[in-house]
């Protein structure tokens, strides 16, 4: 049985295939204008998915990439802090040689007890260096200075620092401890080749020397042996800090790479190409204009024109 096919109906399809060019027209005009091919999920629920996890996984990067710049940035500022100290042990070397051969007269031993009292406050201002506001040598204590004298602790070889460890996660299931307690760098309290120990011992030796006329240097000598211990120690300290730079560089980098391929596929699922979509929109509007003249063509017929 045929069917009979009325002006409504015509009218009807007729319009409903106009808003569909205009809603393709219109969701051509969003992608050429954001540049993006998926504005809402129902674009693409699939793509969706996968641009959300590519979005997750770009956040966690950049918060990873974020903690390594910052373990980056302690690892360095310990090192030269530890190249400073590794400095100062040296010369603490060459003035106990020099103090110690029995050549040097008063004036010169004075001098180089001076000189020796003033590497101490060095190493105790190393020891309570700051990097963005957080002691560098005292764990996790960041607002604590560890080498500071009160009633209780009258001497730097006396301090007991906080052995706490500053970490930072660099990735999924890496976390890296970056902090060095003093204790570790500069020896302990009942450690021999504590820093801070040696040099409040040679002071005393060469006081000894110098107040009693005394020509026995075996005091000031002894203590080569305890620099060399304690200059080995800052070594190995130092060592490890540099292994651990080297570590999270190379995560860094792993890092710079990850971020790349995972923006690449993001840009792949929600980047709209361009081009293409400008020749989409051009052949759509060429579309919807057709449709507009033959429809008005079509629709202006009435019963009249048909019986004529």
């Amino acid at each position: 049985m045929a069917i009979r096919i009325t002006s409504n109906m015509v009218s009807n399809q007729t319009l409903s295939n106009l808003n569909k060019n205009r809603n393709t027209m219109s969701d051509l005009s969003m992608q050429s204008s954001t540049g993006r091919k998926i504005n809402k999920a129902s674009d693409d629920p699939v793509g969706t998915t996968y641009a959300l996890r590519y979005r997750a996984e770009l956040a966690a990067t950049d918060q990873y990439k974020s903690n390594t710049d910052a373990a980056q940035s302690w690892l360095d500022y310990s090192d030269t802090l530890m190249q400073q100290s590794t400095d100062v042990m040296k010369r603490v070397k060459e003035l106990t040689i020099q103090a110690s051969t029995g050549t040097t007269d008063g004036s010169g031993l004075k001098a180089i007890k001076d000189e020796l009292d003033e590497l101490k406050k060095q190493l105790a201002d190393v020891g309570n260096s700051q990097l963005t506001g957080r002691y560098v040598f005292n764990g996790e204590k960041f607002d604590e200075r560890p080498y500071q004298l009160d009633s209780s602790t009258t001497k730097y070889s006396d301090v007991v620092t906080d052995t706490g460890k500053v970490t930072y996660g660099i990735s999924e299931q890496i976390s890296i401890g970056v902090s060095t307690d003093g204790n570790e760098f500069f020896g302990k309290p009942a450690e021999k080749d504590n820093a801070f120990a040696i040099l409040e011992r040679l002071s005393s030796a060469i006081d000894n020397v110098m107040t009693t006329g005394t020509r026995d240097y075996s005091a000031i000598s002894g203590e080569l042996e305890n620099i060399d211990s304690r200059a080995n120690a800052m070594g190995a300290v130092r060592s490890e800090v540099g292994a651990k730079t080297n570590r999270v560089e190379l995560v860094s980098s792993r890092l710079d790479e990850r971020e790349l391929n995972v923006t690449d596929l993001q840009s792949k699922v929600e980047d709209a190409d361009i081009s293409e979509v400008m020749i989409k929109a051009t052949t759509a509007q060429t579309i919807y204009q057709a449709a507009l003249q033959t429809s008005a063509s079509t629709m202006k017929l009435s019963l009249v024109n048909f019986l004529n």
